[in-house]
């Protein structure tokens, strides 16, 4: 008998609202490929192909981000570290522009083809645009295009430009990486950009401090994000 789904976000769907949750979680929670994603569901006795996979990832991993952006408005540190990074799609360079916030946690992101102060200045806009507010104080590496893009578009904030504070953000790229390898290279500049725009807040919301707290209380606030995330993706506990 098949389960019908009640949320109306999964009407029309032939596969019950959990299975689809579950597939778009593991896609964007682990570092997996849509194959493997396809034969972890298998194991469940769950047949369905990577496509789907892929279909639902791109169609309700964009409304599970949404969601989790706008419940996280606000709430990032007012420490931002900025930092750039080189990605290379069918042979051609391109950067992939993030910020993080003193606490790890991803704020924004945007791939562009340059390095320089105008698009240091498209990802500041962006930042502004989306937070609505202007961090107390802005750490970069030495690329002096920051320093540039900061005076014109937050001429008040505090700017560190070291590369030995930047660490932060400098981590912040390892997923992507890990990604890239696993998807055997991003196709292209558009690809990256939207999967990132879902994968970042997802691992946002999972995203723990262990080493810096009880295991107790790593336990309740991991219990707390899977609950936050049935109740954004509208599906009832196991």
């Amino acid at each position: 008998m098949i389960k019908i789904n009640a949320a109306p976000l999964y009407h029309r769907h032939r596969f019950p609202s959990d299975v689809i949750a579950q597939a778009v979680w593991l896609y964007f929670r682990f570092p997996l490929s849509l194959r493997m994603v396809e034969d972890l569901l298998a194991e469940r006795g769950i047949t369905v192909s990577h496509q789907t996979v892929r279909a639902w990832a791109e169609k309700f991993g964009r409304h599970f981000a949404a969601d989790i952006r706008r419940r996280s408005m606000g709430q990032f540190a007012a420490k931002w570290h900025l930092d750039e990074v080189v990605i290379t799609m069918s042979g051609k360079k391109h950067w992939l522009w993030r910020a993080v916030d003193q606490d790890g946690f991803a704020i924004d992101v945007l791939v562009q083809s340059r390095r320089n102060a105008t698009a240091a200045k498209r990802l500041m806009r962006k930042l502004l645009k989306r937070q609505g507010s202007v961090p107390r104080v802005m750490i970069t590496d030495k690329l002096r295009s920051y320093g540039a893009a900061k005076r014109e578009i937050m001429p008040g904030v505090e700017h560190r430009s070291h590369k030995g504070l930047n660490n932060r953000a400098e981590n912040s790229h390892q997923p992507t990486r890990q990604r890239e390898r696993v998807m055997k290279k991003f196709k292209s500049p558009g690809h990256l950009q939207r999967f990132l725009s879902i994968h970042d807040p997802i691992a946002n919301l999972f995203h723990l401090p262990r080493h810096e707290m009880p295991s107790t209380e790593f336990r309740e606030m991991r219990s707390l994000a899977i609950q936050t995330w049935r109740d954004i993706a509208q599906v009832e506990a196991a």
